[in-house]
């Protein structure tokens, strides 16, 4: 299950380290029973809602429930989380 707080966690570590490569690899080693994805928020499909929004990046939830990774917005089922990058230039 992933709670508010650890939201709040990640999204504070992402928001000071920043979204790269490393600070996802990071998270990976620090949680290794939680899947990590670091894309484009461009890469989201439509009709997908964030959990959370912040500047710079969007925060989803996946779950493999199903045997495939899939978004959901169950925070009781999610097995790991999306770190989508926001491009704010036109």
């Amino acid at each position: 299950m992933i709670t508010d707080q650890f939201l709040d966690q990640v999204t504070t570590v992402i928001q000071r380290a920043g979204l790269t490569a490393e600070s996802v690899a990071a998270l990976r080693d620090a949680f290794p029973d939680l899947h990590f994805t670091h894309c484009l928020d461009d890469d989201i499909g439509a009709g997908v809602t964030p959990i959370r929004e912040t500047g710079g990046f969007n925060v989803y939830l996946i779950t493999r429930a199903e045997h495939c990774i899939a978004f959901t917005r169950s925070q009781e089922g999610a097995t790991g989380l999306v770190l989508a990058e926001v491009n704010d230039e036109p």
